[in-house]
């Protein structure tokens, strides 16, 4: 019985690993193609992975609450009738066997050798295949041509090809990417193909892999870009402080590896021995077993790791600090008149009256119309645009912080807005947003007045360039025609990025959405 290995995918959200939540299918089971295995947290949601492969659960690689690296074994399974030869490692090699299983899910194994090798090798004229399989990566959002009536094409035996991005009868030329790796562009390296096998037999711990890989000199050739193809890879490095540019790689064809950096690092430990050691004598333990901080002199209670929802939350923050240079204005707003026009608004229609959320929203996308510089990201040297607005709504829920958003939002009425805010809000507090709906926003609106507070410093959603923050309704005493009243008074924050605008513009946009909450009446007239 021929087994396969299932590697856990890039879900499709450039994320490096995910949090197992909960297995799906036990060991011995019978399960069938892009039947839901796992469910998996990345990237603020919970979603299910699918199987590639159909046949008998053999193992399964991690327990619930784990976390398992991009490209690492999830599941094992055993093919179905896929009979053959028990090899020198005691498990099936017939050859006969293996072309069946590639051949009845020819995209899986493409699928695999990209994400564990990141080699694509020549696409060539392939004949047509029997459907098999949708090809999903995630249950709700497959790859195009997964449902229905897609054709699928074959790959040639023994290739590494990747799979098809659209269903076609015959694989069409591909060019090699930036990222690749140089032996795709270099006369003097290896075929892509053997690179590859290479290199997923030294992951696999092969001793003899890099012995039988083609030669290399252990450098990219001057010219060339360093040979990394595993984003944690990249990660780890620029973690770490390295630059790939100056790693020798220890690989097929001077590839980068993990084990590369890791050992750049352990070599690059003795400039910082200070720094170590401060770090290792901040905690000791007390006589009776008890762990303490040297620093405070306290008890150490618990100790929780960093992962899932919170580990997102962090690394998108820190960025958001690091890269962008915010200012933040802000004012107060007499929104009394909003308040009059929705409760009237809601005595003649009490069931579709929408909230006061969707109202500002829409007032929000009216005002991004006229400042569309807010509406933007920075990308390099340039300052993108975009024809329309995807609004994003800060939501809090049980797994942390989430930022759902409305695709078209200016496209909306305010009904219609009200109407999106409520779905996007119930499906992130169940975890079933998907990558998509978190993360396609361009400008963030905060309502941070539910947990009764008037304003805040809010950090700015990365890559977007803005986010306005909207504070508790109270009663204040406000000057209305010379004479001091009671009013509805809130606070909107505006923090921008300075690079893509100055105050004018951010003071502009902050104003006519201040405007149009105080005369709410007249602005609407003009949408």
């Amino acid at each position: 019985m021929s087994r396969q290995i299932f590697n856990l995918p890039d879900l499709g959200e450039g994320l490096t690993d995910a949090e197992l939540v909960n297995w799906l299918v036990n060991v011995g089971d019978e399960i069938k193609v892009d039947q839901p295995i796992a469910e998996v947290e990345t990237a603020k949601s919970m979603v299910e992975v699918p199987s590639p492969y159909a046949g008998t659960v053999a193992e399964l690689h991690g327990a619930a609450g784990e976390t398992i690296d991009v490209g690492k074994p999830l599941i094992s399974v055993d093919a179905a009738g896929a009979a053959g030869s028990a090899g020198p490692a005691g498990g099936s090699t017939s050859a006969a066997g293996g072309a069946r299983a590639a051949e009845a899910h020819p995209d899986a194994e493409a699928y695999r050798n990209e994400e564990r090798a990141g080699v694509q090798a020549p696409a060539a004229a392939a004949e047509p295949a029997e459907e098999s399989g949708s090809g999903n990566v995630l249950i709700g959002y497959g790859t195009p041509g997964g449902h229905g009536g897609a054709k699928r094409t074959r790959r040639p035996k023994g290739s590494t090809g990747v799979r098809a991005g659209t269903a076609a009868p015959v694989a069409e030329p591909r060019t090699v990417s930036a990222s690749a790796p140089a032996v795709a562009a270099a006369p003097d390296r290896a075929p892509r193909a053997a690179v590859a096998q290479a290199v997923r037999s030294a992951e696999a711990g092969d001793p003899a892999a890099l012995a039988a890989a083609p030669p290399s000199n252990g450098s990219a050739p001057i010219g060339l870009a360093p040979q990394v193809v595993s984003p944690l890879v990249r990660k780890l490095a620029r973690d770490g402080g390295l630059s790939i540019s100056e790693m020798q790689g220890s690989g097929p064809g001077g590839l980068i590896l993990r084990r590369d950096v890791e050992a750049a690092l352990a070599g690059s430990s003795g400039s910082r021995t200070a720094v170590g050691s401060a770090d290792t004598a901040s905690t000791s333990v007390a006589a009776d077993g008890a762990e303490t901080d040297a620093r405070t002199g306290l008890g150490i209670a618990t100790r929780t790791p960093m992962k899932g929802v919170r580990k997102t939350v962090a690394a998108a923050m820190s960025q958001s600090r690091r890269e962008i240079p915010e200012a933040t204005v802000w004012v107060d707003v007499d929104a009394t008149a909003l308040l009059e026009m929705r409760a009237a608004l809601k005595k003649r229609d009490p069931d579709s009256t929408p909230g006061l959320l969707a109202f500002i929203a829409r007032f929000v996308t009216a005002g991004l119309a006229k400042f569309p510089e807010l509406n933007t990201r920075v990308e390099n040297d340039e300052i993108v645009g975009f024809d329309g607005v995807n609004l994003g709504f800060a939501a809090q829920t049980e797994r942390g912080l989430m930022v759902p958003s409305i695709r078209g939002a200016d496209k909306l009425s305010a009904r219609e807005l009200d109407a999106e805010i409520r779905r996007l809000a119930a499906v992130a507090r169940e975890g079933k947003a998907t990558p998509a709906e978190l993360t396609s926003g361009t400008f963030t609106l905060n309502n941070y007045g539910v947990f009764g507070v008037d304003g805040s410093a809010a950090i700015i959603n990365y890559p977007e360039v803005a986010i306005l923050g909207v504070g508790r309704i109270i009663d204040k005493p406000w000057v209305v025609n010379g004479q001091l009243a009671v009013r509805k008074v809130t606070e909107l924050t505006l923090a921008f990025d300075h690079r893509v605008c100055d105050g004018g513009t951010a003071g502009g946009f902050l104003r006519y959405v201040a405007d149009a909450i105080e005369s709410p009446g007249t602005v609407l007239a003009d949408l």
